[in-house]
């Protein structure tokens, strides 16, 4: 996956310090600090982030590729294709799950620590599914102890980038992010490539010596300033679910991920169930990771211009229009690798605008514990979606059309809730401008204060709801 990115993040950050890689403008309200606009170390750190996003959400994204070997061959005579769909969903719920553990380790022991113990994880997990022969072998390394070390990984890393930027923090947060992407177009073509050549086996034992190697270099390379910035190590909030805006933002996580997940696992074995080679499937998953990469970069820049909400809601829509309208219809080799290169760009936007997106919600200070809820309850879509999407496969004989408009709506409704609380978001900003004599457009709403800190609470914004929702505003 991709992750998610930022997306972004993600895709962005798990629960760990400085809030994930937030995309936010320089405040008066942050940590006053020396740094050079141009992140001096922090580029190396950006070089380091993105190559660590290859080697864990990147490499990951290839189970497309392994889920279309296990659902061709006879590897696993027990196993079901709900099994295999397990598998997958594991390995990403079992990265989010693990995200409060790993911001303790990074708390008690320091980053470098949860780096490395992310490198250990992953690397017996790839090493020992080489050597499994039964299916819950399979679920325990390949799914459950490949998620811990990419939740170690992810965690430790994703809140270093920013640390290092202020006028350039959205640039350099989607490079990091866009590492997964180019991870996972150069592993899907891979691991093909190494299961025809050298066998299954063997493949999982070089990405586990490759990914181990390349990890534990960027592990030591990496330099936080959590002391420098006194970052916040928080890990859960109560007091948010007691905000209906923070409900929507958990919706936009929620049903992006139903949809993203079968997008990343299922396009490969979808292009063989329509007569296409392996080769070809692999080709297909890459060129969705290409697009991936392609796209982060792009939505994260522009979403300061356009505005972070705006741009979080109109992509998400539009990779469920893209879903509904093109996949449907895709059925040649070349049909199916342009819609994943289209998709790609636009399929992991929670990844790349949900860290600023974060931000517009419980403001900069909110951050850490409203992405810690977020990323536990995200454990249950990851879960789920893929099982979901191939049992709605088998009952329809084969058939990917259910799978498609399941893919579809629920990135529309993802779209919706985003839109919800865009239009939420306008009245909170009326609410602040009318209470400090401001213009509307002249509020920061990541910085500014709060209602409550204002001791506003009780006032009405001037728009009506129905008239937010349709009106745009660069929010």
């Amino acid at each position: 996956m991709t992750a998610p990115k930022h997306e972004d993040g993600s895709p962005l950050g798990l629960a760990s310090s400085n809030s994930s890689g937030v995309d936010v403008e320089n405040a008066d309200t942050e940590p006053q600090f020396e740094v050079q606009p141009n992140g001096d170390y922090g580029w190396v750190c950006v070089a380091c982030c993105a190559t660590i996003n290859a080697h864990t959400w990147g490499l990951n994204s290839s189970y497309g590729v392994f889920l279309a070997h296990y659902l061709s061959t006879n590897v696993f005579p027990e196993a079901t294709r709900l099994h295999f769909a397990f598998v997958g969903g594991l390995s990403i719920s079992q990265a989010l799950l693990v995200s409060p553990i790993a911001t303790t380790t990074t708390r008690l022991f320091g980053t470098r620590i949860t780096l490395l113990i992310g490198v250990f994880f992953q690397t017996i997990s790839l090493i020992g599914a080489s050597f499994t022969q039964e299916i819950w072998q399979l679920f325990l390394t390949q799914g459950v102890c490949f998620g811990w070390g990419m939740g170690f990984l992810f965690v430790g890393s994703v809140g270093i980038v920013p640390q290092w930027f202020t006028t350039r923090r959205s640039l350099a947060n989607g490079i990091a992010t866009a590492g997964s992407g180019i991870g996972g177009l150069i592993y899907s073509l891979a691991t093909n490539a190494m299961i025809r050549s050298i066998g299954l086996a063997w493949a999982f034992r070089v990405l586990g010596i490759v990914s181990c190697l390349v990890n534990f270099v960027c592990s030591v390379f990496m330099k936080d300033r959590n002391k420098q910035l006194g970052s916040s190590q928080l890990a859960l909030d109560h007091s948010l679910l007691r905000k209906p805006e923070y409900y929507l933002l958990l919706g936009f996580g929620f049903f992006s991920m139903l949809g993203y997940i079968v997008l990343l696992f299922s396009l490969p074995n979808y292009a063989e169930s329509v007569g296409l080679t392996a080769k070809q499937g692999s080709v297909v998953g890459a060129v969705l990771n290409l697009g991936q990469a392609m796209g982060r970069p792009p939505i994260g820049y522009f979403s300061d211009s356009i505005g972070r909400i705006n741009m979080a809601a109109c992509m998400t829509f539009l990779a469920g229009l893209l879903s509904v309208v093109f996949w449907i219809f895709a059925k040649s080799y070349g049909a199916i690798v342009v819609f994943s290169l289209l998709v790609g760009t636009v399929a992991g936007t929670f990844w790349a605008t949900i860290a600023p997106v974060t931000a517009e919600v419980v403001h900069l200070r909110g951050i850490p514990a409203a992405l810690s809820i977020l990323w536990v309850w995200l454990v249950i879509p990851t879960t789920f979606s893929e099982a979901i999407a191939l049992e709605i496969t088998a009952s329809q004989n084969g058939e990917y059309l259910g799978a498609q408009l399941f893919t579809a709506f629920s990135y529309f409704v993802a779209a919706l809730c985003v839109w919800l609380l865009r239009a939420w978001k306008l009245g909170e900003v009326e609410r602040i401008a009318m209470v400090t004599g401001e213009k509307p457009e002249e509020v920061n709403a990541t910085t500014s204060p709060t209602l409550d800190e204002l001791g506003a609470r009780t006032t009405k914004a001037q728009t009506a709801f129905v008239k937010r929702m349709l009106c745009w505003k660069k929010i």
